[in-house]
């Protein structure tokens, strides 16, 4: 298999169009479309079906994806085996939940950026779930994601433990008032967040529903909505207490037992540790 034809077999079908995969590879159309056209007629199966908004990959194609993305991880590994000196230098590709983003990782940030600076950071933010997919396929170098974890392909290593508190409007009525009501709106992450789930299951528990869910992709967002008495939510102590607005909220523990939730850094078992890495490692000791 031809590794140009890879590539670009991985970009259609990472952007889901032609037009835009021959853009990002920086080439005509024509080019694309002929490339994976050989590509099908090499392996003797249909690597994509046409839809109304562009292409995605069949069944065989999926399975494809996955060795052409271990295929490109494999070469980039190489080519950093070959640069890798002991210096840091090169990219970082990191990955985050939103709540570490907003209080954890800052610090550990000006840290390693002021002790190594020729290293190019990059931080993603997402749900743990969408994370750990990117670390399986070879799109972060690591990530941060809420545990417990037990994956064949990941090694995960302690970094923080987080109190998860139920937080609602300092003038809320509390939630028995709530309750007693109806319906209770429930302000979340979206689908994939573990914080989510977990705080779900407590409320399952307690027998605290019908639940309504109202789901946001930003903290701000979220817990500005909790401050306005839109409806409530559960989220780490730390980063709660050092919002801007923790003056409108009115945080309490779960009770009788307090929920904690353990922050892993994630990364693949089969590549090379990095030196930049590494040393990003050596900040959680």
């Amino acid at each position: 298999m031809d590794p140009l034809a890879l590539n670009t077999f991985v970009a259609v079908a990472r952007r889901g169009s032609v037009s835009a995969a021959a853009e990002d590879l920086h080439t005509v159309q024509s080019n694309v479309t002929a490339r994976i056209k050989q590509l099908e007629a090499d392996l003797g199966v249909a690597l994509f079906v046409r839809h109304s908004r562009g292409v995605r990959p069949t069944p065989a194609g999926e399975r494809l994806l996955g060795y052409a993305q271990r295929f490109q991880a494999l070469e980039e590994e190489a080519r950093a085996a070959l640069r890798d000196d002991g210096a840091l230098h090169g990219p970082l590709r990191l990955g985050t939940m939103e709540t570490t983003a907003a209080v954890r990782l800052p610090p550990l940030l000006r840290r390693f950026h002021d002790a190594h600076p020729q290293v190019q950071l990059e931080v993603r933010t997402g749900t743990s779930a969408e994370l750990l997919l990117q670390v399986q396929r070879h799109q972060l170098d690591a990530a941060f994601v809420a545990g417990p974890l037990d994956h064949p392909e990941l090694d995960a290593r302690p970094a923080f433990s987080e109190e998860l508190v139920l937080v609602q409007a300092a003038d809320s009525p509390g939630i028995d008032a709530l309750l007693a009501r109806g319906r209770l709106t429930v302000i979340v992450f979206r689908a994939g967040c573990t914080y989510r789930q977990r705080l779900e299951a407590a409320f399952a528990t307690r027998g605290w529903g019908p639940l309504q869910r109202l789901e946001f992709g930003t903290l701000d967002g979220m817990l500005g909505c909790v401050a306005a008495g839109v409806g409530i939510t559960g989220l780490p102590r730390s980063v709660v207490e050092a919002h801007r607005g923790a003056t409108d909220l009115r945080l309490e523990p779960f009770e009788p037992a307090s929920l904690t939730v353990d922050t892993l850094l994630v990364r693949r078992r089969d590549t090379l540790r990095s030196a930049a890495l590494s040393a990003f490692e050596q900040l959680l000791d």
